[in-house]
């Protein structure tokens, strides 16, 4: 599985990033994808956060007749329990630990690392967090469900990790009922969860910006 690149992007402000946020993207899409959403962040002042938005590898995707594309894994078909390629998302979730570890190699305290995806990228990072051997700071879990929640081995260190989860409550791509199921999996597992969802289909909506905007400057600051 070859590794695309990443898309960095450095603090506004000039200063050197004290903190660090992941966005891994959706299937079919890129680490640009989520490059808008940087600059509408209103994160508050003295808050030099690193944003890295991560390229999946360019995979034949089963659903999409084999076509390839950028995918973090296989999805074999689309019913309600998702059947998907687990070794290749606990994969995927393995790269995008690896650079966080790059980044507390850097300098940034482990605790002031988010890591949010949407979709599959939610996926991904639902396996990456909860399974760092370090203290993470958050996980942002958009339009997407835990699909390793049998399999996964839960590291002790993120054992208090908050969760928020974002669903829009008309997705025709991941229904909310997954979402919710992450949530009620997630809570009888002793995680502090918070729920929310929004009237929209598989995206992100205005509102949720700033919502997303208000918890990293609840965690971060």
């Amino acid at each position: 599985m070859s590794h695309p690149g990443e898309l960095i992007i450095e603090p506004k402000s000039g200063r050197p990033a004290n903190a660090c946020v992941f966005i891994l993207h959706g299937l079919g899409a890129d680490g640009r994808d989520f490059e808008p959403l940087v600059p509408a962040l209103p994160l508050r002042s003295g808050l030099e956060v690193r944003f890295i938005l991560p390229n999946a590898p360019r995979l034949p995707v089963t659903i999409n007749g084999g076509m390839v594309m950028p995918a973090w894994y296989d999805i074999y078909e689309m019913s309600l329990d998702r059947r998907v390629d687990t070794r290749q998302l606990v994969a995927s979730a393995e790269r995008i630990q690896e650079l966080v570890q790059e980044q507390i190699d850097h300098g940034i305290d482990s605790r002031r690392i988010i890591l949010a995806g949407f979709s599959q990228g939610g996926a991904v990072a639902y396996q990456a967090a909860l399974s760092f051997a370090a203290p993470l700071g958050g996980l942002l879990a958009m339009s997407t469900y835990f699909a390793t929640a049998e399999t996964i081995e839960l590291a002790e260190a993120n054992r208090e990790l908050p969760i928020e989860i974002h669903h829009g409550t008309f997705d025709p791509v991941v229904p909310e009922a997954l979402g919710k199921a992450a949530q009620q999996r997630l809570q009888s597992l002793g995680y502090p969860v918070r729920y929310q969802s929004y009237p929209m289909a598989h995206a992100v909506c205005p509102q949720q910006v700033g919502d997303v905007a208000t918890w990293l400057n609840a965690r971060l600051g």
